[in-house]
């Protein structure tokens, strides 16, 4: 009786299945007999939890986590599916202004990692530093959250509070209570080392900061600026138009990236800057992500700067955001990014042209104290642009570039 008992329910499934196969493979199009096949599999599992298991289930719940299942056996950090809460929050981010606690974080090696903090924000004000590794939010393992999804869960409404532990080198696990605040970033602040040397930061890529480049280059030339270092320590990306209208102010003409998808299509961006105007060094660690990383890989490539200091984190895919049809959405990984030379950074980052690794301070954007003595990085950067500027010339002097 019960093999006849449970024979009648899996042949009930699987006529049911092959009945809705049938027709979503007709309004698909789909003749393979392998994919037909696999979507076979799909919904004989669906229709045979829906009918046997122990309570009722929603057949939407089921869905959406086929999607996310799909989306996470990609293994790809950057791809997520997006329940409704989630969509809704990476939209309200997108718009120039969320609810946050101003850090921006990494997804490297299966964890979660602070790579800046907005000064003056609610992560700096509790004392979280560029570092910090993510274990848990609000009491959720991250690892039981896809990686995308940990930043959206962080967000939310303003003057709400959310819990993070924290994992510091050297240092025991601790919890951080912080509040939601509004969150506007300025990304970009510059001064005079002396009466030649430039220094300019750059936080991150956002919507502005191509405008922000523009009137700080401005002043810092009005200022008597014969060289520039261009810090990008700690920036893990952004918007790439703001990059590329970075670029085009300090890129000779020509390719600055290349984004390429899997059909082998592409689009160029390009700067038409007749020549590079004045010595640039370029600063990077191995936080510097993404529109960072395309900006110094241009830069580079085009012998319009020197790079100093480690290898940068390797955040070269671009995403884009679909949304669905239950105010959920989509973010899939769809192409990558490519310097003018051609080099895909995915995975592998910018190798600076000078290598010192260190742990400096950084200063905040707001609080430009530079000092050399406790920032080697920064202190060989204006070595090698006073030599440059010395010289009166744009030097790649390979030897140089190796003295200690």
């Amino acid at each position: 009786m019960k093999k006849k008992f449970f024979g009648g329910i899996i042949l009930t499934a699987l006529i049911s299945a092959a009945l809705t196969l049938g027709l979503v493979c007709f309004v698909l199009g789909i003749n393979s007999g392998s994919n037909a096949f696999d979507l076979g599999r799909f919904f004989v599992a669906m229709r045979f939890i829906e009918s046997n298991y122990v309570q009722d289930v929603d057949r939407r719940n089921l869905i959406d986590g086929a999607i996310n299942g799909m989306v996470n056996s990609l293994g790809d950090p950057h791809s997520v599916y997006l329940a409704p809460q989630l969509y809704s929050q990476l939209r309200a981010e997108t718009s120039g202004s969320f609810g946050g606690i101003g850090v921006y974080m990494g997804f490297k090696n299966g964890g979660v990692q602070v790579v800046n903090v907005i000064p003056d924000g609610p992560g700096q004000r509790a004392g979280l530093q560029a570092g910090d590794e993510i274990l848990a939010v609000d009491g959720l393992p991250v690892t039981e959250i896809a990686p995308g999804e940990v930043a959206l869960k962080i967000r939310g409404e303003i003057g709400t509070p959310v819990e993070l532990l924290i994992h510091r080198e050297g240092s025991e696990d601790m919890t951080y209570n912080l509040t939601r605040e509004n969150i506007h970033v300025k990304t970009v602040a510059g001064k005079m080392i002396d009466d030649r040397l430039a220094y300019m930061k750059i936080s991150n890529f956002s919507e502005n900061t191509g405008d922000e480049f523009k009137k700080t280059l401005a002043e810092l030339k009005r200022d008597g600026m014969k060289g520039l270092v261009l810090d990008m320590r700690q920036n893990p990306g952004g918007v790439i138009t703001s990059c590329v209208e970075v670029a085009q102010e300090i890129v000779p003409a020509g390719t600055v990236t290349s984004v390429i998808k899997r059909d082998g299509s592409s689009e160029v961006y390009t700067s038409d800057l007749p020549a590079a105007k004045f010595p640039i060094v370029v600063l990077l660690d191995g936080n510097s992500a993404s529109a960072a990383e395309l900006l110094s890989g241009a830069l580079q490539d085009t012998k319009a700067a020197i790079v100093v200091g480690e290898t940068s984190y390797g955040k070269g895919s671009v995403q884009t955001l679909i949304p669905m049809a239950h105010n959920d959405g989509l973010k899939l990984t769809i192409a990558r990014y490519y310097t003018p030379n051609g080099k895909c950074i995915d995975g592998v980052g910018i190798s600076p042209d000078v290598e010192i690794k260190s742990q400096p301070t950084l200063h905040p954007l707001y609080d430009l104290n530079l000092d050399t003595a406790s920032d080697p990085q920064l202190g060989k950067a204006e070595e090698l642009l006073r030599h440059q500027v010395d010289a009166g010339k744009i030097l790649f002097d390979d030897d140089f570039w190796k003295t200690p």
